[in-house]
């Protein structure tokens, strides 16, 4: 059930960890801020304080052709408390909230006010985003919300990739084709590539020993190569 929201003290307090700890929390109880930059333009993320924003997810979802972090200076500027950003009272600034803050109720937020934040924030009583919806990098052990089978995961190394990019650069760039009844439309764009050093790094650490590489006969430079034994005798040097 929602409680009241309450102002707390939180000296000197400014990471979901910090806040967590000194209020003896989960950190999955708080309500993280994070600023973006999106071709110019200052967007505010909340997300749940133990998930991670995917960041590829949240650049589609603006169709946007350059994302990155915003600075402190950027989000002091636009008026906001760093370390203590609230969505509560935001107004200006467009706004995509996860959809893990539907999750629960309660949360502890910043109060934009320095060395303070709230308990029991609530969405969508206490503030309001343009958007919810998923931005969250998905974690191993989480469900599947299809199957239910949990994600494992594992690392690798990208030694290729296809990036579908539809329409949305040849556009801008006024890249188009006529039809055969005449008719101009964008040019449907995909990217793809296969690193060469990056599929030789992969190979070479998956087939050495302790002595170096051992080529796979597929990508082998020679497929015999011959090795004098006995560099003394005139016959063997010949």
């Amino acid at each position: 059930e929602p409680l009241p929201v309450e102002e707390v003290e939180t000296p000197g307090m400014t990471s979901i960890e910090q806040v967590a700890n000194f209020l003896k929390v989960p950190q999955s109880h708080t309500l993280k801020a994070v600023f973006y930059i999106a071709d110019g333009k200052l967007i505010f993320v909340v997300i749940r304080g133990d998930i991670e924003v995917n960041e590829v997810k949240l650049k589609n979802i603006l169709g946007c052709i350059e994302l990155r972090l915003a600075t402190e200076t950027e989000i002091i500027e636009a008026g906001i408390v760093a370390g203590s950003a609230s969505p509560i009272g935001i107004s200006g600034i467009k706004t995509i909230a996860d959809d893990s803050i539907t999750s629960g109720a309660n949360f502890i937020a910043g109060a934009n006010k320095p060395d303070t934040h709230l308990r029991n924030v609530n969405h969508p009583r206490d503030f309001r985003v343009d958007l919810v919806t998923d931005i969250a990098q998905a974690c191993a052990g989480e469900g599947c919300p299809k199957c239910g089978g949990k994600l494992s995961s594992a690392h690798g190394m990208e030694v290729g990739h296809i990036f579908k990019l539809g329409t949305f650069i040849s556009q801008k760039l006024g890249a188009l084709f006529i039809d055969p009844d005449g008719v101009s439309h964008p040019i449907v764009m995909g990217s793809y590539g296969i690193g060469l050093g990056r599929l030789l790094a992969a190979i070479i650490e998956h087939s050495h020993d302790d002595k170096g590489i051992i080529w796979p006969l597929s990508i082998t430079p020679y497929h015999i190569y011959l090795c004098p034994l006995h560099l003394e005798s005139p016959q063997v040097v010949g």
